[in-house]
Protein backbone atom coordinates (compact mmCIF):
# COMPACT_ATOMS: atom_id res chain seq x y z
CA UNK A 1 0.00 0.00 0.00
CA UNK A 2 1.44 3.45 -0.70
CA UNK A 3 1.90 6.13 1.89
CA UNK A 4 -0.78 8.10 0.44
CA UNK A 5 -3.65 6.09 0.35
CA UNK A 6 -5.26 7.37 -2.32
CA UNK A 7 -5.67 10.86 -0.78
CA UNK A 8 -6.33 9.63 2.80
CA UNK A 9 -3.34 11.80 4.52
CA UNK A 10 -5.16 14.41 2.57
CA UNK A 11 -8.64 14.44 4.05
CA UNK A 12 -9.45 16.44 7.35
CA UNK A 13 -8.44 14.69 10.34
CA UNK A 14 -11.72 14.14 11.92
CA UNK A 15 -12.59 11.90 8.79
CA UNK A 16 -9.88 10.20 9.17
CA UNK A 17 -10.74 9.07 12.26
CA UNK A 18 -14.12 8.34 11.90
CA UNK A 19 -13.43 6.03 8.74
CA UNK A 20 -10.76 4.15 11.46
CA UNK A 21 -13.07 3.81 13.93
CA UNK A 22 -15.59 2.17 11.68
CA UNK A 23 -13.51 -0.49 10.14
CA UNK A 24 -12.16 -1.32 13.26
CA UNK A 25 -15.68 -1.56 14.99
CA UNK A 26 -17.42 -2.97 11.52
CA UNK A 27 -13.90 -5.79 11.36
CA UNK A 28 -15.32 -9.46 11.13
CA UNK A 29 -12.98 -11.18 13.32
CA UNK A 30 -9.74 -12.35 11.73
CA UNK A 31 -10.36 -9.61 8.41
CA UNK A 32 -7.51 -7.66 7.47
CA UNK A 33 -9.08 -5.09 8.84
CA UNK A 34 -9.30 -6.35 12.66
CA UNK A 35 -5.76 -7.31 12.09
CA UNK A 36 -4.60 -3.54 12.28
CA UNK A 37 -6.53 -3.10 15.33
CA UNK A 38 -4.40 -0.41 17.43
CA UNK A 39 -2.86 0.63 14.12
CA UNK A 40 -4.98 3.91 12.27
CA UNK A 41 -3.82 4.48 8.78
CA UNK A 42 -1.96 7.06 9.70
CA UNK A 43 0.61 5.44 11.84
CA UNK A 44 1.17 2.85 9.12
CA UNK A 45 1.32 5.50 6.80
CA UNK A 46 4.14 6.84 9.20
CA UNK A 47 5.98 3.66 9.20
CA UNK A 48 5.78 2.91 6.32
CA UNK A 49 7.34 6.65 5.02
CA UNK A 50 10.10 5.98 7.83
CA UNK A 51 10.53 2.56 6.77
CA UNK A 52 11.75 3.91 3.29
CA UNK A 53 13.99 6.68 4.92
CA UNK A 54 16.10 3.39 6.77
CA UNK A 55 15.70 0.61 4.02
CA UNK A 56 18.78 2.36 2.31
CA UNK A 57 20.80 1.68 4.58
CA UNK A 58 19.68 -1.92 6.01
CA UNK A 59 22.94 -3.73 6.95
CA UNK A 60 24.02 -0.10 9.14
CA UNK A 61 20.48 -0.37 10.73
CA UNK A 62 20.69 -4.14 11.03
CA UNK A 63 24.56 -3.90 12.63
CA UNK A 64 23.09 -0.76 15.12
CA UNK A 65 20.33 -2.84 15.93
CA UNK A 66 22.35 -5.94 17.55
CA UNK A 67 25.12 -3.94 18.64
CA UNK A 68 21.79 -2.10 20.61
CA UNK A 69 20.37 -5.25 21.52
CA UNK A 70 23.86 -7.28 22.71
CA UNK A 71 24.26 -4.08 24.88
CA UNK A 72 20.47 -3.88 26.87
CA UNK A 73 21.10 -7.65 27.06
CA UNK A 74 24.71 -9.53 26.66
CA UNK A 75 22.92 -12.73 27.73
CA UNK A 76 21.42 -12.75 24.37
CA UNK A 77 24.82 -12.89 22.25
CA UNK A 78 25.23 -16.99 23.12
CA UNK A 79 21.80 -17.59 20.77
CA UNK A 80 23.60 -16.26 18.00
CA UNK A 81 26.75 -18.45 18.73
CA UNK A 82 26.69 -20.34 15.73
CA UNK A 83 24.45 -17.49 13.51
CA UNK A 84 26.05 -16.50 10.65
CA UNK A 85 25.31 -12.58 11.78
CA UNK A 86 25.86 -11.19 8.01
CA UNK A 87 22.58 -13.41 7.18
CA UNK A 88 20.76 -13.14 10.43
CA UNK A 89 20.99 -8.85 9.72
CA UNK A 90 19.53 -9.85 6.01
CA UNK A 91 17.17 -12.06 7.31
CA UNK A 92 15.47 -9.02 10.10
CA UNK A 93 15.46 -6.60 7.46
CA UNK A 94 13.66 -8.83 5.10
CA UNK A 95 11.42 -9.58 7.38
CA UNK A 96 10.73 -5.97 9.11
CA UNK A 97 10.41 -4.91 5.09
CA UNK A 98 7.76 -7.08 4.83
CA UNK A 99 5.91 -6.28 8.06
CA UNK A 100 5.86 -2.69 7.44
CA UNK A 101 4.65 -3.68 3.84
CA UNK A 102 2.11 -5.48 5.15
CA UNK A 103 0.40 -3.77 8.02
CA UNK A 104 -2.59 -2.79 5.96
CA UNK A 105 -3.57 -6.72 5.55
CA UNK A 106 -1.64 -8.10 9.03
CA UNK A 107 -3.37 -11.24 8.41
CA UNK A 108 -1.78 -12.57 5.56
CA UNK A 109 1.43 -12.49 7.45
CA UNK A 110 0.16 -14.20 10.62
CA UNK A 111 1.21 -17.91 9.77
CA UNK A 112 4.79 -16.38 8.87
CA UNK A 113 4.74 -14.77 12.45
CA UNK A 114 3.19 -17.32 14.28
CA UNK A 115 5.70 -19.50 12.69
CA UNK A 116 8.79 -17.25 13.39
CA UNK A 117 7.63 -17.01 17.12
CA UNK A 118 7.27 -21.00 17.12
CA UNK A 119 10.67 -21.21 16.01
CA UNK A 120 12.20 -18.59 18.32
CA UNK A 121 10.68 -20.62 21.27
CA UNK A 122 13.54 -23.45 19.92
CA UNK A 123 16.13 -20.78 19.67
CA UNK A 124 15.88 -19.86 23.16
CA UNK A 125 14.07 -16.42 23.24
CA UNK A 126 11.73 -15.62 25.93
CA UNK A 127 8.67 -13.44 26.56
CA UNK A 128 10.96 -10.71 27.88
CA UNK A 129 13.09 -10.64 25.05
CA UNK A 130 10.24 -9.00 23.28
CA UNK A 131 10.45 -5.88 25.27
CA UNK A 132 14.74 -5.73 24.64
CA UNK A 133 14.29 -6.43 20.89
CA UNK A 134 11.28 -3.45 20.71
CA UNK A 135 13.70 -1.12 22.26
CA UNK A 136 16.62 -1.88 20.46
CA UNK A 137 14.17 -1.62 17.35
CA UNK A 138 13.15 2.21 18.32
CA UNK A 139 16.63 3.35 19.15
CA UNK A 140 17.76 2.09 16.02
CA UNK A 141 15.07 3.64 14.11
CA UNK A 142 16.16 6.43 16.31
CA UNK A 143 19.65 6.50 14.74
CA UNK A 144 19.08 5.96 11.53
CA UNK A 145 16.26 9.01 11.66
CA UNK A 146 18.07 11.67 13.64
CA UNK A 147 15.61 14.39 13.85
CA UNK A 148 13.14 12.72 11.81
CA UNK A 149 12.50 10.05 14.76
CA UNK A 150 9.36 12.12 16.58
CA UNK A 151 7.42 10.77 18.91
CA UNK A 152 4.20 10.36 16.24
CA UNK A 153 7.23 7.84 14.94
CA UNK A 154 8.00 6.24 18.08
CA UNK A 155 4.22 5.66 19.11
CA UNK A 156 3.45 4.50 15.72
CA UNK A 157 6.44 1.75 15.57
CA UNK A 158 5.48 1.02 18.95
CA UNK A 159 2.06 0.35 17.97
CA UNK A 160 3.68 -1.99 14.66
CA UNK A 161 5.56 -3.40 16.68
CA UNK A 162 3.43 -5.04 19.31
CA UNK A 163 0.77 -6.02 16.81
CA UNK A 164 3.64 -7.91 15.31
CA UNK A 165 5.37 -9.08 18.96
CA UNK A 166 2.07 -10.26 20.01
CA UNK A 167 1.37 -12.45 17.01
CA UNK A 168 4.85 -14.19 17.83
CA UNK A 169 4.78 -14.48 21.40
CA UNK A 170 0.76 -15.67 21.16
CA UNK A 171 2.02 -19.01 19.06
CA UNK A 172 5.45 -18.97 20.99
CA UNK A 173 2.96 -19.49 24.43
CA UNK A 174 1.14 -22.12 22.50
CA UNK A 175 3.66 -23.90 21.80
CA UNK A 176 5.33 -24.10 25.06
CA UNK A 177 1.88 -25.25 26.53
CA UNK A 178 1.96 -27.99 24.07
CA UNK A 179 5.24 -29.27 25.34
Amino acid sequence: MTADYNGWADRPEDEREADDAAEEHYAPAGSAAAGHVGLSRDQMALVQATWAKVAPIADTAARLFYGRLFELEPALRPLFGQSDMAEQRRKLMQMLALAVASLDRLETLRPALEALGRRHVGYGVEDRHYGLVGAALLWTLEQGLGDEYTMSVRDAWTAAYTALSTIMQDAAATDREAA
